[in-house]
């Protein structure tokens, strides 16, 4: 079968189309033909999902596909199923996905939209609502709101009934994401936000703030706080991981700041979100009051291509690569 493989140094990464032996469904796992996969900015940054650099590693962390085979013990799912979800080695034609963090596609989804939900949709719901504590009427401050986990983050918590503020550096991207509910845009790509915020809040500030860009933000983000505000860090690609914290705010403010990554989480933890997420969000995917954002699909042979135009901050929402046919 066909799959991507990345190496990654300090300085580059190499991407190699490789023929790669068919993997085979464990205990607990599906065998999937992948039909589409979603990409992620953290694949491609040192240190990120891809992992330790220097090794070549097959990549890509989610799709959507076709159940082929089902590991032992597996009851939930059966060949033909058609599923979605966090897995390893998601570029390539087939890929092992654990059971317990599969999820059945609603009808009508494609399977482009399907691919682009499991990893953006599952770290907003853990920001938004297992960590974040979200709630109607509440201030939601997203910095690179046109990011996928940005879009993903807007989208939810409009269906939470919160108000959206979001920066980018770009206008016509704010513009685009008007449509979906975003209250308030911020043009700029510098931490000058904060007052910006609190004029949008009545001096309020911001209750929940999703950090997908980095350490050169989050001084600003403290300031942008609000009185037991909560402060989501998901991301850096901004390549900044040192900050100041202001220790009086974070004092006087009752503040919260955590931290949402899957890097350091076993398999059992990954998947205990997953039924409460399949209760809670996916019927709202189901019925298109959430509609997941795709920017583009990419045919598969041209991952490098859609590698650029995420590295170039070009898109809003997901790139989608299509797998090629089964061979």
């Amino acid at each position: 079968m066909q799959s991507w493989w990345m190496q990654m140094t300090d300085s580059a990464t190499t991407l190699e189309l490789r023929d790669s032996p068919m993997p085979v469904a464990g205990a607990g796992q599906l065998l999937v033909r992948l039909h589409a996969a979603a990409l992620n900015r953290g694949e491609f940054l040192p240190g990120g999902l891809h992992g330790q650099p220097d090794s070549w590693k097959a990549i890509g962390s989610e799709g959507a596909g076709e159940v082929v085979a089902v590991g032992a013990e597996v009851e939930t799912f059966r060949a033909g199923d058609r599923v979605m979800g966090r897995c390893p080695a998601a570029f390539s034609q087939y890929a092992v996905m654990e059971a317990a963090e599969a999820m059945a596609i609603p009808a009508g989804l494609s399977w482009e939209q399907a691919a682009s939900v499991p990893l953006a949709f599952l770290v907003a719901f853990d920001m938004l609502v297992l960590q974040g504590r979200l709630k109607a009427g509440e201030w939601l401050l997203v910095n690179g709101v046109s990011s996928g986990v940005g879009v993903a983050s807007l989208q939810l918590a409009k269906a939470l009934g919160a108000y959206v503020i979001g920066t980018s550096g770009s206008a016509d991207k704010l513009a685009a994401l008007a449509p979906l509910g975003l209250d308030v845009a911020l043009c700029t790509r510098r931490p000058d936000f904060a007052a910006g915020v609190m004029a949008a809040t009545a001096r309020r500030g911001a209750d929940l703030i999703v950090n997908t860009v980095g350490g050169s933000v989050f001084a600003e983000d403290v300031r942008a706080l609000a009185f037991e505000g909560r402060l989501a860090t998901v991301g850096y690609v901004d390549g900044v991981v040192h900050a100041e914290i202001d220790l009086a705010a974070l004092h006087a403010k009752r503040l919260t700041l955590f931290g949402v990554s899957n890097k350091l989480r076993s398999k059992q933890q990954r998947a205990a979100a997953v039924p409460r997420f399949v209760a809670e969000v996916v019927p709202l995917i189901a019925s298109g009051r959430i509609e997941p954002q795709i920017d583009r699909v990419v045919d598969f042979v041209r991952l490098p291509a859609a590698k650029a135009r995420m590295e170039e901050g070009a898109h809003v929402g997901k790139i989608v690569l299509r797998a090629p046919a089964a061979s």
